[in-house]
């Protein structure tokens, strides 16, 4: 079909040619960007957090009155919680992987550095990798004796008297691919301060951070072995079988209670419960996406609709022209077709330089990676799509004008 006479027509119809152009544009650019960041955000709920997840059970309690002796305490609690049927280990940590809130250290290889390498993730406890069930790919695990109480640290700190402090750390495989890259990490420096090292004695498959919103830094994390005593922000997480989760946690609980009535449990939950807690705005966003791509396309394809339908009552005459002169059904259907094609074309282009430049934005300003040009061809095939589908029955309708009645309708 030549294009001569339909670009003769759009010129004619300027304005209402470029408002459809415009709308498919914007459908184009904003459907994109929506379709990479629920991917993304699809991708970011599917993080590994290298633990055994559906084995964990999470309990955190409140004192009601001050603890005389915090560390006593912990143990007392942690040996209640080992003698329950079920439990196949027990420990006493400050945070869990996707927990949010978190704890963070500044770490440096050389004291002499003036700004940190990186900001990591802190684990404090005892066989926190071996109860979380994080796996061990070199070196050795961190020893009970190896494990300082938090108090001892502060005054140590504060004398200026480093004995005694944490020596030796556990991190992930991703920091030390990113501190040392092609190098063994065990045996090499961390400074924790400017006084304050530890060295690497063994290295984890993974043990995501508590606030792992950015999955680039997620995976950065280490264990120090610090004993930080009983308290409300600290929890204790138990490993069990998948199955036995919740019939542990009821004990687990009753335990503790009557080792102290005298405290109130503020949070007792599988891991489970703690992941769909984590990505809960995710899932939000995901859905909202959703919706804003169904909206708008549905809103592009009753444009199409309805400015497909105007031009089709207002050319009747054109039309029965056309058909008198020999033009067939299947030429009507086709000429309408190809008009529609020309102006999603049109719209599918600007779109995409339009895309780009919302993905440079949210590149910018919200740490978004850049949008891969696969969704590029994806969008305009799946915009000619409705483009096509949604002219189909106006098009239809005029193919079907009889050329006598619209001769005599002039």
């Amino acid at each position: 079909m030549e294009l001569r006479p339909i670009l003769s027509t759009l010129r004619r119809h300027k304005t209402t040619a470029a408002l459809l152009i415009l709308e498919i544009a914007l459908t184009c650019a904003i459907v994109c960007n929506a379709v990479f960041m629920i991917g993304h955000r699809l991708q970011h709920m599917r993080m590994s957090t290298g633990i055994d997840e559906h084995a964990l059970v999470q309990i955190q309690l409140a004192e009601i009155a001050p603890t005389p002796d915090i560390y006593a305490r912990a143990r007392e609690d942690l040996a209640v919680l080992k003698q329950v049927p079920g439990v196949q280990a027990v420990a006493l940590t400050n945070q869990l992987p996707l927990q949010g809130s978190s704890s963070n250290a500044s770490i440096k290889l050389d004291p002499a550095q003036r700004a940190p390498t990186l900001s990591v993730g802190t684990y404090f406890g005892e066989d926190i990798p071996q109860t979380m069930g994080a796996r061990l790919l070199a070196g050795r695990n961190l020893r009970p004796d190896e494990t300082t109480n938090a108090d001892l640290v502060v005054k140590a700190l504060a004398s200026g008297n480093t004995k005694g402090l944490p020596a030796v750390t556990v991190i992930t495989k991703a920091l030390a691919d990113r501190l040392w890259p092609g190098q063994s990490p065990l045996g090499k420096t961390i400074y924790l301060t400017d006084q304050v090292s530890v060295r690497v004695v063994g290295v984890l498959a993974d043990l995501v951070r508590a606030n792992a919103y950015n999955d680039a830094t997620a995976h950065y994390s280490v264990v120090l072995p610090l004993f930080m005593g009983a308290g409300k922000d600290q929890s204790y997480v138990i490993r069990t079988r998948p199955q036995d989760r919740a019939t542990v946690l009821k004990v687990a609980v009753a335990a503790l209670k009557k080792a102290d009535p005298e405290r109130v449990v503020t949070t007792q939950r599988s891991y489970d419960e703690l992941r769909q807690k984590f990505f809960a705005n995710d899932r939000a966003m995901a859905g909202v996406l959703v919706g804003v791509i169904v909206a708008l396309l549905t809103v592009t394809a009753l444009g199409i609709v309805g400015l497909a339908s105007f031009w089709v009552a207002q050319r009747r005459r054109t039309i029965g022209v056309r058909r008198a002169l020999g033009a067939t059904r299947a030429d009507i259907l086709r000429y309408f077709q190809t008009e529609n094609f020309l102006l999603a074309s049109i719209g599918i282009a600007l779109g995409m330089l339009l895309a780009y430049g919302i993905n440079l934005f949210l590149m910018l300003h919200y740490e978004l990676p850049r949008l891969p040009a696969v969704y590029f061809p994806v969008g305009a095939v799946v915009l000619w799509l409705i483009g096509q589908v949604a002219v189909l029955g106006p098009a239809l309708r005029a193919a079907a004008v009889p050329p006598v009645v619209a001769t005599r309708s002039v």
